[in-house]
C-alpha cells in the first residue's frame, strides 16, 4: 500500500510546474544586451510575424538590449534609441560593443596612461571579453585591449563579469 500511495504521490506535479518551460521566455534578467546574429534583420513594431516590419539591420553583431519578452519575441533597444521587436531566433547572447562616436582609443590596459593599441572609427564592432565597473576588454578584429564604458554601446554602467 505504501509504493502505491509514493507512485501516486509522484505523479502529482504542480500545474505551473511546466509553464516555466512552455512559456518560451528565457528567464534571465532584463534588460541585457544581446547581439544580432544574421546579416540582415527585421525589426517589427509587435511580437509576431504579422506586425509590419519597421527597420531592416544589415550589421550583423550589432548589439541591442532586450528589454522584455514576449513568446518567441525579444524587445529590444538598438544604440539609436529605436525599439521594435526581433524573433529570438535572430538574436546571439554573444556579447558586442558599438563604437557609437569615434574616433576612440583602445588601451592596452585600463587606464589612459597606457599605450593605445587601435583607434576605433564610429560604426566599428568588437567582443567584449570583460567588464569592469569604468572599463571593458574588448577584441576588435583580433586586437584585444580596453575602452572605457562611455566610449561605446553593450554594456550597463554598473554591470561587471569575466
Amino acid at each position: 500500500m505504501r509504493a502505491i500511495v509514493f507512485l501516486f504521490a509522484a505523479l502529482l506535479v504542480p500545474a505551473n510546474a511546466f509553464a516555466a518551460s512552455a512559456d518560451n521566455t528565457s528567464h534571465l534578467p532584463l534588460p541585457r544586451f544581446v547581439s544580432l546574429r544574421n546579416g540582415v534583420v527585421n525589426m517589427r513594431t509587435g511580437p509576431g510575424f504579422r506586425y509590419p516590419i519597421k527597420w531592416v539591420y544589415k550589421k550583423r553583431g550589432l548589439p541591442v538590449e532586450v528589454t522584455a519578452e514576449y513568446d518567441i519575441w525579444r524587445r529590444v533597444r538598438d544604440p539609436g534609441g529605436e525599439e521594435g521587436w526581433i524573433s529570438k531566433t535572430e538574436l546571439t547572447g554573444v556579447r558586442n560593443a558599438f563604437v557609437k562616436e569615434g574616433p576612440q582609443n583602445l588601451f592596452k590596459r585600463a587606464d589612459t596612461k597606457t599605450p593605445v593599441v587601435a583607434h576605433l572609427e564610429k560604426g566599428a564592432i568588437g567582443k567584449i571579453l570583460s567588464c569592469e565597473p569604468l572599463w571593458c576588454k574588448i577584441s576588435f578584429d583580433g586586437v584585444k585591449g580596453f575602452l572605457p564604458k562611455t566610449g561605446f554601446w553593450g554594456a550597463h554602467a554598473d554591470e561587471t563579469f569575466d
